[in-house]
C-alpha cells in the first residue's frame, strides 16, 4: 500500500505522539509499504527529507506563521479547522504521493477534510487525546475535574479561560464544526484507549472505529550505549516518574505522597518543566529535563518501579509500556487509558486520582514487599508483547485493509452497516 501519514509534529520535535508516528512509519516501511509523512515545517528542516525509508514532507500553514497565537514557538499546533495554506499544501502532496490511505493524527485531519470530500481519498484518523470533543484536548473542565461531556454553553467558557476569549471561541467553534464533519466523512477512527472512544462519543455514535493502543518498537528492551547524562542518576533502586512535570500529570500529588513514605529511596523525575511545575523539590528528589529517549530507557532499567499519578484522563501513556518492556511495575491512577495498560495486581497497581494516601500506601507496599514487586515486574515483561509493534501494527494494517475492502474489516461498525457489505 501507499500510505501517507499526517502529523502536526515530527522529529526533531519529539513527544509521545511524534515518536508513535515515526515508529509507525518505520514499521510499515519494514513491512513493504511505501510510506510518506506530511508534517509542519520546522526551523532548519528542508522541504523534503528521508528518515530512513520514510519520505518526510515539511509543510507550511497560515496559522503557524502567527507566532503570537502559540505558547510554545517550537510546537505551533494545527488548528481544529481547515487552514487555507495547509490545505493547498496537502492537496499538492496527495497529488505527488497518490496514497491509497491517508492516516491523520489529531487536529491536522481538519485541513484534509475538504480534500476528502472533493477527492474521495480513504481517510483514517487516530485520536491520541480527546480533541474530537474538547478544545483543550484533555477532557478536564476548567482544569480541575473530569468533564461530564461536551456542551457548547459549557465548552466556550472553559476554552476561554484556557486560551483567552478570541482564541478560545475560535478553537471551540472550529472544533465543533470539524468534529461534526469528521464523524460523517472519516472512513475509520482509531481511538488509543477505551476512555478516548467513550469520552469522544464514538461508542454512542454512528462512525466506524476501533480501539488500538499506541505501541513501542519490538526491540525497545535492548539498551544502547549509555548517554553521559545517565551517570547523573542515583544508585540503582529509585522510584521513577517520566513525563511533563505538571499538575495534570499529578506531580503535586506525587510529591506529597512521596514525603509520607518510610525509608524512601530517591525519587527521579525526568521530563519537561512547564508553567505549573513546582519551583522547588525536596532534597531526595532528583529532577532532569531534556533527556534523550535512550537515556530514559536506561533509567527505567535501573529503577525500582515507576509511578504515573495523573489526575486527568491520560489517553494512552507510552511510558507505562516502556516500564513494562523494562520489567518494571507501575503505580498509576485508574483514570483514562491507564486501566487498558495496567492489569491491577498483576502488572502494576491502580489508585484513585488525587488520592495522596492511596498513592503512598501502594508505593510503600512495593518498597516493603520485594516479592510482590518482582512478581509484578516479571508479569509486565511477559505481557508487554501485546503492546509492541509486531502486534499493534498488524491491527492497524487490518484497519487499512478494512477501509480499502470493507468485507475484510474487523472494526466496530454501526449496526446499519454490518450487513449487505460489498465483497472485494
Amino acid at each position: 500500500m501507499r500510505i501517507l501519514l499526517l502529523a502536526q509534529f515530527y522529529p526533531p520535535v519529539i513527544g509521545g505522539e511524534e515518536r508513535h508516528v515515526r515508529n509507525l512509519g518505520r514499521a510499515l516501511a519494514q513491512r513493504g509499504h511505501s510510506v510518506s509523512v506530511g508534517t509542519f515545517m520546522h526551523s532548519g528542516s528542508t522541504d523534503t527529507e528521508f528518515d530512513g525509508p520514510v519520505r518526510v514532507h515539511r509543510l507550511r500553514g497560515t496559522i503557524q506563521r502567527l507566532s503570537n497565537l502559540h505558547a510554545d514557538s517550537e510546537r505551533r499546533h494545527a488548528p481544529p479547522f481547515p487552514d487555507p495554506e495547509l490545505l493547498l499544501a496537502l492537496k499538492r502532496l496527495v497529488a505527488e504521493e497518490r496514497p491509497d490511505i491517508v492516516h491523520a493524527h489529531n487536529w491536522i485531519y481538519a485541513s484534509f477534510l475538504p480534500l476528502k470530500v472533493l477527492d474521495g481519498a480513504r481517510l483514517v484518523v487516530t485520536l491520541h487525546d480527546y480533541g474530537l470533543v474538547c478544545a483543550k484536548k484533555n477532557f478536564m473542565h476548567l482544569g480541575t475535574h473530569l468533564c461530564d461531556g461536551p456542551r457548547l454553553a459549557k465548552c466556550l467558557p472553559c476554552a476561554t479561560a484556557h486560551y483567552g476569549a478570541v482564541k478560545g471561541t475560535a478553537t471551540t467553534l472550529g472544533n465543533w464544526a470539524s468534529s461534526f464533519a469528521a464523524r460523517r466523512v472519516v472512513d475509520r477512527f482509531i481511538a488509543v484507549s477505551h476512555a478516548v472512544a467513550r469520552h469522544t462519543g464514538l461508542t454512542r455514535g454512528r462512525a466506524a472505529y476501533e480501539v488500538i493502543p499506541n505501541f513501542v518498537p519490538d526491540d525497545i528492551g535492548i539498551l544502547g550505549p549509555e548517554d553521559s547524562c545517565v551517570r547523573e542518576l542515583p544508585e540503582d533502586g529509585f522510584i521513577l516518574f517520566v513525563g511533563d512535570m505538571m499538575r495534570l500529570k499529578g506531580i503535586d500529588v506525587l510529591l506529597q505522597a512521596y514525603a509520607r513514605l518510610e525509608q524512601a529511596p530517591p525519587l527521579v523525575l525526568i521530563g519537561r518543566r512547564v508553567a505549573d511545575t513546582p519551583a522547588e523539590f525536596p532534597p531526595n528528589v532528583r529532577v532532569f529535563s531534556n533527556w534523550p529517549h535512550s537515556a530514559i530507557m536506561h533509567a527505567w532499567h535501573r529503577s525500582l518501579f515507576g509511578v504515573l499519578p495523573s489526575v486527568g484522563p491520560e489517553a494512552c501513556a507510552t511510558v507505562i509500556m516502556e516500564a513494562m518492556a523494562s520489567g518494571k511495575a507501575v503505580v498509576a491512577t485508574d483514570v483514562g487509558g491507564m486501566p487498558d495498560l495496567v492489569d491491577d495486581g498483576e502488572t502494576g497497581l491502580l489508585v484513585p486520582p488525587s488520592n495522596t494516601q492511596a498513592l503512598t500506601r501502594m508505593m510503600q507496599s512495593l518498597l516493603d514487599d520485594r516479592t510482590l514487586l518482582s512478581r509484578l515486574g516479571t508479569t509486565s515483561l511477559a505481557r508487554v508483547g501485546r503492546l509492541k509493534a509486531g502486534a499493534v501494527v498488524t491491527r492497524i494494517e487490518q484497519v487499512y485493509g478494512g477501509v480499502l475492502c470493507p468485507s475484510a474489516s474487523s472494526v466496530v461498525l454501526p449496526a446499519e452497516q454490518r450487513s449487505g457489505e460489498p465483497s472485494c
